[in-house]
Protein backbone atom coordinates (compact mmCIF):
# COMPACT_ATOMS: atom_id res chain seq x y z
CA UNK A 1 0.00 0.00 0.00
CA UNK A 2 1.68 3.50 -1.20
CA UNK A 3 1.41 6.50 0.39
CA UNK A 4 0.20 10.09 -1.13
CA UNK A 5 3.46 11.57 0.36
CA UNK A 6 6.43 10.87 -1.77
CA UNK A 7 9.52 11.84 0.12
CA UNK A 8 12.70 12.53 -2.42
CA UNK A 9 15.94 10.36 -1.82
CA UNK A 10 17.91 12.79 0.57
CA UNK A 11 18.90 13.70 3.76
CA UNK A 12 16.03 12.40 6.44
CA UNK A 13 13.47 15.04 6.58
CA UNK A 14 12.74 15.91 10.24
CA UNK A 15 10.07 18.24 11.45
CA UNK A 16 10.00 21.21 14.41
CA UNK A 17 10.22 19.33 17.33
CA UNK A 18 13.18 16.93 15.23
CA UNK A 19 10.91 13.74 14.83
CA UNK A 20 12.24 12.31 11.73
CA UNK A 21 9.40 12.11 9.09
CA UNK A 22 11.09 10.54 6.46
CA UNK A 23 10.77 7.23 8.46
CA UNK A 24 7.43 7.88 9.47
CA UNK A 25 6.42 8.24 6.40
CA UNK A 26 7.56 4.73 5.49
CA UNK A 27 5.22 1.65 5.51
CA UNK A 28 6.05 0.46 7.93
CA UNK A 29 4.79 3.03 10.17
CA UNK A 30 1.63 3.50 7.59
CA UNK A 31 -0.43 2.03 10.63
CA UNK A 32 0.48 1.89 14.29
CA UNK A 33 -1.15 0.18 17.23
CA UNK A 34 -1.00 0.96 20.58
CA UNK A 35 -1.24 -1.72 23.77
CA UNK A 36 -4.07 -1.28 26.11
CA UNK A 37 -3.48 0.89 29.28
CA UNK A 38 -5.30 2.04 31.70
CA UNK A 39 -6.14 5.53 31.75
CA UNK A 40 -7.23 7.91 35.03
CA UNK A 41 -8.43 11.32 34.37
CA UNK A 42 -9.01 14.33 36.82
CA UNK A 43 -10.16 17.59 37.21
CA UNK A 44 -7.82 19.98 38.99
CA UNK A 45 -7.58 23.38 39.77
CA UNK A 46 -5.16 25.72 38.32
CA UNK A 47 -3.38 26.39 41.75
CA UNK A 48 -3.14 22.52 42.33
CA UNK A 49 -2.13 21.46 38.75
CA UNK A 50 1.19 23.77 39.02
CA UNK A 51 1.88 21.96 42.86
CA UNK A 52 1.24 18.43 40.58
CA UNK A 53 3.23 19.67 37.72
CA UNK A 54 6.65 20.79 40.47
CA UNK A 55 6.08 17.08 41.62
CA UNK A 56 5.96 15.52 37.98
CA UNK A 57 9.12 17.37 37.32
CA UNK A 58 10.92 16.17 39.87
CA UNK A 59 9.63 12.48 39.47
CA UNK A 60 9.33 11.42 36.30
CA UNK A 61 11.67 12.76 32.67
CA UNK A 62 10.23 15.00 30.12
CA UNK A 63 8.41 13.44 27.07
CA UNK A 64 11.01 13.30 24.41
CA UNK A 65 8.89 15.49 21.74
CA UNK A 66 8.34 18.19 24.11
CA UNK A 67 9.83 21.91 24.11
CA UNK A 68 9.83 24.45 26.54
CA UNK A 69 12.36 25.29 29.12
CA UNK A 70 11.42 22.10 30.92
CA UNK A 71 11.10 19.95 27.31
CA UNK A 72 7.96 19.04 28.19
CA UNK A 73 5.24 21.36 26.50
CA UNK A 74 3.95 20.92 23.24
CA UNK A 75 0.40 22.53 22.05
CA UNK A 76 -2.05 19.64 20.45
CA UNK A 77 -5.19 20.24 17.83
CA UNK A 78 -7.66 17.40 17.45
CA UNK A 79 -10.36 17.50 15.36
CA UNK A 80 -13.77 15.29 16.44
CA UNK A 81 -16.43 13.64 14.81
CA UNK A 82 -19.74 12.59 15.51
CA UNK A 83 -22.94 11.38 13.71
CA UNK A 84 -25.83 13.80 12.90
CA UNK A 85 -27.79 12.81 15.89
CA UNK A 86 -24.53 13.03 18.80
CA UNK A 87 -24.45 9.01 19.17
CA UNK A 88 -20.84 9.64 20.27
CA UNK A 89 -21.76 12.17 22.82
CA UNK A 90 -24.58 10.08 23.67
CA UNK A 91 -22.32 7.01 23.93
CA UNK A 92 -25.29 5.21 22.27
CA UNK A 93 -23.92 1.24 21.68
CA UNK A 94 -20.69 0.83 19.84
CA UNK A 95 -20.59 4.35 19.22
CA UNK A 96 -19.23 4.43 23.29
CA UNK A 97 -16.53 2.74 23.37
CA UNK A 98 -14.86 4.45 20.74
CA UNK A 99 -13.92 8.01 19.34
CA UNK A 100 -12.14 9.33 16.28
CA UNK A 101 -10.30 12.45 15.52
CA UNK A 102 -7.65 13.67 13.58
CA UNK A 103 -4.64 14.78 15.68
CA UNK A 104 -1.89 17.59 15.18
CA UNK A 105 1.06 18.74 17.14
CA UNK A 106 1.95 22.44 17.06
CA UNK A 107 1.66 23.69 13.40
CA UNK A 108 3.08 20.18 11.77
CA UNK A 109 1.82 19.28 8.48
CA UNK A 110 2.04 15.83 9.62
CA UNK A 111 -1.35 14.78 11.51
CA UNK A 112 -2.38 11.25 12.66
CA UNK A 113 -5.54 9.71 12.02
CA UNK A 114 -7.00 7.99 14.97
CA UNK A 115 -9.21 5.52 16.31
CA UNK A 116 -9.37 5.34 20.59
CA UNK A 117 -11.41 2.49 21.23
CA UNK A 118 -12.36 1.68 25.00
CA UNK A 119 -12.90 -2.21 25.80
CA UNK A 120 -13.37 -3.09 29.59
CA UNK A 121 -12.05 -0.74 31.24
CA UNK A 122 -8.37 -0.60 28.68
CA UNK A 123 -7.85 2.20 26.39
CA UNK A 124 -5.97 0.81 22.64
CA UNK A 125 -5.41 3.67 19.67
CA UNK A 126 -4.86 2.26 16.03
CA UNK A 127 -3.26 5.89 14.22
CA UNK A 128 -2.23 6.58 10.72
CA UNK A 129 0.10 9.60 9.65
CA UNK A 130 -0.45 11.68 7.07
CA UNK A 131 -0.25 15.19 6.03
CA UNK A 132 -2.77 17.83 7.03
CA UNK A 133 -3.60 18.48 3.32
CA UNK A 134 -4.96 14.90 2.60
CA UNK A 135 -7.50 15.32 5.23
CA UNK A 136 -9.77 16.82 2.98
CA UNK A 137 -9.71 12.99 1.31
CA UNK A 138 -11.87 12.02 4.04
CA UNK A 139 -15.04 14.25 2.46
CA UNK A 140 -15.18 12.09 -0.45
CA UNK A 141 -18.29 9.36 -0.74
CA UNK A 142 -15.34 7.44 -2.68
CA UNK A 143 -12.17 5.82 -0.82
CA UNK A 144 -9.18 5.36 -2.57
CA UNK A 145 -7.79 2.17 -1.96
CA UNK A 146 -4.33 2.81 -2.07
CA UNK A 147 -4.22 5.58 0.55
CA UNK A 148 -3.03 4.73 3.95
CA UNK A 149 -6.32 6.68 5.68
CA UNK A 150 -8.43 3.78 3.93
CA UNK A 151 -9.18 2.37 6.72
CA UNK A 152 -10.24 5.33 8.69
CA UNK A 153 -12.22 7.02 5.86
CA UNK A 154 -14.11 3.34 5.91
CA UNK A 155 -15.11 3.89 9.24
CA UNK A 156 -16.36 7.08 8.81
CA UNK A 157 -18.17 6.40 5.96
CA UNK A 158 -19.89 3.21 7.64
CA UNK A 159 -20.89 4.85 10.79
CA UNK A 160 -21.47 8.16 9.35
CA UNK A 161 -19.03 10.13 11.45
CA UNK A 162 -18.82 14.11 10.53
CA UNK A 163 -16.22 17.22 11.91
CA UNK A 164 -18.37 18.45 14.78
CA UNK A 165 -15.71 20.59 16.61
CA UNK A 166 -12.11 21.35 16.66
CA UNK A 167 -10.22 21.54 20.30
CA UNK A 168 -7.07 22.86 21.13
CA UNK A 169 -4.82 23.48 24.41
CA UNK A 170 -1.72 23.63 25.87
CA UNK A 171 0.21 20.03 27.30
CA UNK A 172 2.87 19.18 30.05
CA UNK A 173 3.85 15.53 29.30
CA UNK A 174 6.34 13.61 31.91
CA UNK A 175 7.09 10.02 31.35
CA UNK A 176 9.12 7.14 33.42
CA UNK A 177 9.62 3.15 32.85
CA UNK A 178 8.62 1.85 36.25
CA UNK A 179 8.80 -2.09 36.95
CA UNK A 180 5.33 -2.42 35.63
CA UNK A 181 6.23 -0.91 32.59
CA UNK A 182 6.10 3.25 31.10
CA UNK A 183 3.98 5.43 32.84
CA UNK A 184 2.97 8.71 31.55
CA UNK A 185 1.31 12.30 32.86
CA UNK A 186 -0.29 14.88 31.41
CA UNK A 187 -1.43 18.18 32.11
CA UNK A 188 -3.85 20.05 29.43
CA UNK A 189 -4.83 23.60 29.99
CA UNK A 190 -6.63 26.45 27.89
CA UNK A 191 -8.95 24.24 26.33
CA UNK A 192 -10.68 26.22 23.42
CA UNK A 193 -13.07 25.22 21.45
CA UNK A 194 -14.57 26.24 18.16
CA UNK A 195 -17.12 24.58 15.70
CA UNK A 196 -16.29 22.43 12.59
CA UNK A 197 -18.53 20.91 9.72
CA UNK A 198 -15.46 20.57 7.32
CA UNK A 199 -12.08 18.07 7.12
CA UNK A 200 -9.34 20.68 7.92
CA UNK A 201 -7.96 22.32 10.87
CA UNK A 202 -9.13 26.32 11.00
CA UNK A 203 -8.14 29.00 13.26
CA UNK A 204 -9.39 29.54 16.26
CA UNK A 205 -9.76 33.48 16.41
CA UNK A 206 -12.93 33.10 17.89
CA UNK A 207 -13.16 30.06 20.15
CA UNK A 208 -14.98 28.99 23.49
CA UNK A 209 -12.62 28.41 26.60
CA UNK A 210 -14.24 25.20 27.75
CA UNK A 211 -13.94 24.66 31.54
CA UNK A 212 -11.44 27.52 32.09
CA UNK A 213 -11.10 27.34 36.01
CA UNK A 214 -10.22 23.38 35.16
CA UNK A 215 -7.08 21.72 34.48
CA UNK A 216 -7.16 18.16 32.80
CA UNK A 217 -4.94 15.43 34.21
CA UNK A 218 -4.43 11.91 32.77
CA UNK A 219 -2.48 9.15 34.23
CA UNK A 220 -1.63 6.22 31.92
CA UNK A 221 -0.42 3.09 32.56
CA UNK A 222 -0.13 -0.98 32.10
CA UNK A 223 -1.62 -2.96 34.64
CA UNK A 224 -2.50 -1.65 38.44
CA UNK A 225 -2.04 2.22 39.42
CA UNK A 226 1.71 2.54 40.02
CA UNK A 227 2.90 3.17 43.35
CA UNK A 228 4.36 6.48 41.60
CA UNK A 229 0.63 7.84 40.84
CA UNK A 230 -0.47 6.32 44.30
CA UNK A 231 1.93 8.53 45.94
CA UNK A 232 0.76 11.42 43.56
CA UNK A 233 -3.32 10.97 44.56
CA UNK A 234 -2.25 10.48 48.43
CA UNK A 235 -0.29 13.65 48.16
CA UNK A 236 -3.00 15.80 46.72
CA UNK A 237 -5.81 14.01 47.87
CA UNK A 238 -6.79 13.52 44.21
CA UNK A 239 -10.31 12.20 43.10
CA UNK A 240 -11.23 10.92 39.46
CA UNK A 241 -13.24 11.98 37.44
CA UNK A 242 -14.69 10.53 34.48
CA UNK A 243 -15.02 13.38 31.53
CA UNK A 244 -13.65 13.55 28.05
CA UNK A 245 -12.51 16.64 26.67
CA UNK A 246 -14.62 16.00 23.47
CA UNK A 247 -18.41 15.97 25.76
CA UNK A 248 -16.81 19.33 27.62
CA UNK A 249 -16.15 21.25 24.23
CA UNK A 250 -19.83 20.05 22.64
CA UNK A 251 -21.41 21.49 25.22
CA UNK A 252 -19.32 24.61 25.73
CA UNK A 253 -20.11 25.30 21.90
CA UNK A 254 -23.90 24.64 22.80
CA UNK A 255 -23.89 21.19 20.56
CA UNK A 256 -25.83 19.64 22.80
CA UNK A 257 -28.00 20.15 25.86
CA UNK A 258 -26.55 21.03 28.88
CA UNK A 259 -28.90 19.13 30.92
CA UNK A 260 -27.44 15.53 29.70
CA UNK A 261 -24.22 16.49 30.81
CA UNK A 262 -22.31 15.00 34.08
CA UNK A 263 -19.84 17.54 34.73
CA UNK A 264 -20.71 21.77 34.81
CA UNK A 265 -20.10 23.27 31.87
CA UNK A 266 -18.45 26.61 31.42
CA UNK A 267 -19.89 28.52 28.45
CA UNK A 268 -19.53 32.23 29.26
CA UNK A 269 -15.98 32.38 28.51
CA UNK A 270 -15.23 33.45 24.49
CA UNK A 271 -11.56 33.97 23.36
CA UNK A 272 -10.45 36.30 20.08
CA UNK A 273 -7.21 35.90 19.56
CA UNK A 274 -5.71 33.41 22.02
Amino acid sequence: MGLAVVVPARAALRNERGINLTRMMSPSFQRENRERACELKFLLSPAVAENVRDWARHKLEPDPHGNGSAQDEYLITSLYFDTETFDVYNRKGSFGRSKFRIRRYGMEDLVYLERKLKTNGFVSKRRSPTETVEIRRLSALEMDREWTGLWYHRRLLLRRLKPVCQISYERTARVANTSHGPVRLTLDENLRAVAAREFHFQPDEKCVHVSPSNVVMEMKFRGDTPTLFKELIEKFALSEKKMSKYRLAAVALGLVPENIIEFPAERNSVCLNP
